[in-house]
């Protein structure tokens, strides 16, 4: 499959993703310097997120419109306010696509609700990426599935079950290119709770390509989803994790991106192939093997001993798992310290 003209899959570099999320601090300048950040990054392309506060809740005070995890980078904060802070006005979309595509990156971003798919769609975005959250949002699915653009949707929290109806529901909508990413929903998540070993299982569960959506520190775990079979990353960037942006506490910053999508392709090439032979840039190597060495000057008919033959380096010599075999065995004639021995050098 293709994103915006970009191949998916496990024959390219792994289609890098930077979520900006909430981290432009409430400020357009500031979310044309995230993108800029990522310029000669390799970045494949920008990720935004679409809604109002009042598209993802309601304004009311009670306990469940409150965050309670007092773990959570949001504790105490109410749902309403929290989205009025992160979410990226409808008007800078535009201009922060337009500056992505400056830079030669993609731009998308993840709808909340149909006017969002709507309103995305108007702006001709490459994809759609469904949020962890939504899931559960079968009628969103279903009706972003029928835009007719590639769709990833974000696994986190979610059941077998609940992936299933997903993923069916975007069947039933007409996606025919579709990614799953595999998602850990904590902010930030800890590399023990990814359970990357679910990507190879999302595959063959699904038939389609699987990535990582990844809230952990750090280019670890993303580097070994790839290794795992992971073709798409997204990660949140941020200009500097200590900012007091919403999501910058979990978020890499620019030199981090460039060392994911650095390491992570390196990944990809190192998996290579089922092979026990040597490559091609190993051929130069093999001369540096040990192999059976006469270490004295021997006279025509000697005996070979542990004292005139050994197993040294170079490798040009008869291997050593033949030690027992000549071990005894009379010379052919005169050689001198340092001739690699031979089948021709032994006496019949």
């Amino acid at each position: 499959m293709q994103i915006g003209g970009i191949p998916v899959g496990r024959d390219a570099d792994p289609f890098v993703i930077a979520e900006i999320s909430g981290n432009h601090h409430g400020s357009l300048d500031r979310a044309l310097a995230i993108v800029d950040s990522l310029a000669g990054s390799g970045v494949h392309a920008v990720k935004l997120q679409t809604y109002t506060a009042d598209t993802m809740t309601i304004d009311v005070d009670r306990e469940e419109f409150t965050i309670q995890n007092p773990g959570s980078l949001w504790y105490g904060r109410t749902l309403h306010d929290l989205y009025s802070e992160a979410m990226t006005p409808w008007e800078w979309h535009e201009p922060i696509m337009a500056r992505a595509r400056e830079h030669g990156m993609l731009c998308f971003s993840s709808p909340f609700d149909r006017t969002a798919v709507d309103f995305l769609l108007g702006l001709d975005v490459p994809c759609f990426k469904i949020a962890s959250s939504e899931i559960i949002d079968i009628p969103l699915i279903r009706y972003t599935a029928a835009t007719g653009k590639p769709l990833i949707i974000s696994t986190g929290m979610a059941t077998l079950e609940e992936i299933e109806d997903a993923v069916a529901a975007a069947r039933e909508g007409g996606c025919e290119d579709l990614v799953l990413l595999k998602c850990t929903t904590s902010y930030p998540a800890r590399p023990e709770d990814s359970h990357l070993l679910t990507i190879p299982d999302l595959r063959e569960r699904f038939g389609c390509e699987v990535g990582l959506s990844d809230h952990s520190l750090g280019v670890g775990v993303a580097v070994a989803a790839v290794a795992l079979g992971a073709v798409v990353l997204e990660k949140h960037i941020t200009l500097d994790r200590n900012d007091g942006a919403v999501d910058s506490p979990f978020s890499l910053e620019p030199p981090e991106f460039a060392q994911l999508v650095t390491e992570t392709a390196a990944a990809r090439v190192a998996l290579g192939e089922v092979r026990y032979q040597p490559t091609e840039a190993e051929e130069g190597a093999r001369g540096r093997r040990r192999s059976l060495y006469l270490v004295e000057d021997v006279a025509a008919g000697e005996v070979l001993t542990e004292q005139n033959l050994r197993s040294i380096r170079p490798g040009s010599g008869l291997p050593p798992k033949h030690w027992d075999e000549v071990l005894g065995r009379r010379v052919r004639e005169a050689a001198p310290r340092g001739t690699p021995l031979t089948w021709d050098l032994l006496a019949d």
